[in-house]
């Protein structure tokens, strides 16, 4: 089977990792678990985007020099992913780490060379939330939308711009030629319609002496490279390009295996990157001669009380971490998984979570299991264990692979409230044993079924019914 290759986005590293940090990487492990079970070899990778005017203010803030504030937060970012249930095997890139700084200059470089990049005077409005050149169409109230807390910038300087103007055409090929470029179809069509419209040329540089932390653009000791323009590059650099060779695993080969082999990579993003992940970088990639990204799967907002987005300037996030604490890593895995809407905004609030526990997890799969269990240790059966082909999670829609599971979950719910196997067992052994071993065959296929999205859970499950115990505690007590 071909290699499969999936990243998240890289989140920045200006505040703590929040929940839709949370989402995003749960649901790309889910995938790249179900890819695994599958048969394919996996790379998966995430990281932290380390550069840009943001990281650098609040380094300034806390009177630290910003590769020492980066140092303290990428480890912050990197601890977390344990507690979310992130397979080991993870790749973890930071855009400071040397080899994707000589990345990011040797694709300039090409860039370069190619005839896409030039420089030139220029005013804009920029919004530092989103790193982003704003048109007065995009602004509402004269104010970003994503950010409107953020008062925009005025940038009035000589910096290096990208040629993406020329490459409207190209792009709207590319669409064409890909039907599922990009997941769900409406984001697809909302990326279309902007490409259609035309596309300006953007800066890809800062002056230097006004905003010192970035990467040295090749060749001009005054310029910083904008950090869009560093940031995506570790797409690539991730997989060893442009030496074909991942750093300090000996990986050789591996841009070759992971990208041309695979077709690109699968990226996961916000809604909020679409205009990035799906057009200014696959530019980027065709100004350096480099096939597309394979797929770009773009996710809604997790949104608090009102339905007001959760972002780190409006200060209304949620640490993904109190959750874990108080209900573990596999309650959270499963609100993602099956409570947020895999494509829409969706809310987060904690009464909620406390009732999809309850109805999901704690009156689902746990009581499930604990009925199941209490028979099969109570009367000796013998199971049959079958292995079963992993779930397909068609269109990246988690959700409703998920649904199909819970619909099995309650499905052998009421198999035991309609035959009452407990009961039949003690006026005639042999068929309740039977009706038993039926049961624990179906929970055990459940349990295969739920590795790539609670795997903490699954497998106590299958231990359990292999060592024919009872667990010393709930899997999900009620709440």
């Amino acid at each position: 089977m071909k290699p499969f290759y999936i990243t998240t986005t890289l989140p920045y590293v200006n505040a703590e990792p929040h929940i839709g940090f949370a989402m995003e990487i749960i649901r790309a492990d889910i995938i790249a678990r179900s890819k695994k079970a599958a048969g394919h070899d996996v790379f998966f990778n995430t990281g932290t985007d380390e550069h840009g005017i943001k990281i650098y203010r609040k380094a300034k803030e806390q009177n630290i020099e910003p590769q020492e504030y980066c140092d303290k937060m990428a480890l912050k970012f990197k601890a977390i992913l344990p507690a979310l249930g992130i397979m080991p095997e993870i790749n973890f890139i930071r855009t400071t780490d040397p080899h994707h700084v000589a990345a990011a200059q040797e694709f300039w470089k090409l860039v370069d060379k190619n005839g896409y990049i030039y420089k030139k005077n220029y005013s804009v409005k920029y919004c530092v939330g989103c790193e982003l050149e704003k048109t007065d169409s995009e602004l509402v109230n004269g104010r970003c939308p994503l950010h409107p807390l953020t008062e925009l910038e005025i940038i009035q300087e000589e910096n290096y711009f990208f040629k993406w103007s020329a490459f409207q055409q190209k792009l709207l090929d590319l669409y064409a030629e890909r039907p599922d470029f990009v997941i769900p179809d409406f984001r697809f069509n909302e990326i279309k319609a902007f490409v259609e419209r035309g596309l300006e040329d953007f800066s890809i540089s800062r002056i230097k002496s006004k905003m010192p932390w970035g990467i040295p653009v090749p060749g001009d000791e005054d310029q910083v490279m904008y950090v869009w323009f560093d940031a995506l590059v570790d797409y690539i650099s991730a997989i060893g390009w442009p030496d074909d060779e991942v750093q300090g695993k000996n990986e050789k080969g591996a841009f070759k295996k992971w990208w041309m082999e695979t077709g690109g990579v699968v990226q996961y993003c916000g809604k909020d990157n679409l205009r990035q992940q799906s057009a200014m970088w696959q530019a980027m990639l065709m100004a350096a001669g480099l096939e597309p990204s394979r797929q770009i799967v773009i996710n809604g907002f997790v949104t608090g009380e009102g339905g007001i987005k959760m972002s780190k300037s409006l200060g209304n996030t949620v640490d993904p971490l109190e959750i874990v604490k108080e209900y573990g890593t596999d309650a959270l895995r499963y609100y993602v998984a099956r409570e947020l809407s895999p494509f829409e905004d969706s809310p987060f609030t904690k009464e909620k979570f406390k009732e999809t526990f309850n109805a999901g997890l704690a009156n689902g799969i746990g009581n499930l299991t604990s009925r199941v269990l209490k028979m099969v240790v109570d009367n000796g059966v013998k199971i049959e264990f079958k292995p079963v082909k992993p779930i397909a999670i068609d269109g990246y829609n988690i959700k409703a692979a998920c649904d199909e599971i819970w619909k099995l979950i309650q499905e052998a719910d009421k198999s035991i409230q309609d035959q009452q196997p407990f009961k039949v067992v003690k006026t005639d052994p042999e068929k309740g044993k039977e009706m038993i071993a039926t049961l624990g065959g179906q929970l055990y296929t459940i349990a295969q079924l739920l590795e790539p999205i609670i795997p903490e859970t699954a497998a106590k499950i299958q231990e359990h019914l292999r060592e024919n115990k009872m667990p010393a505690a709930p899997l999900f007590a009620r709440r």
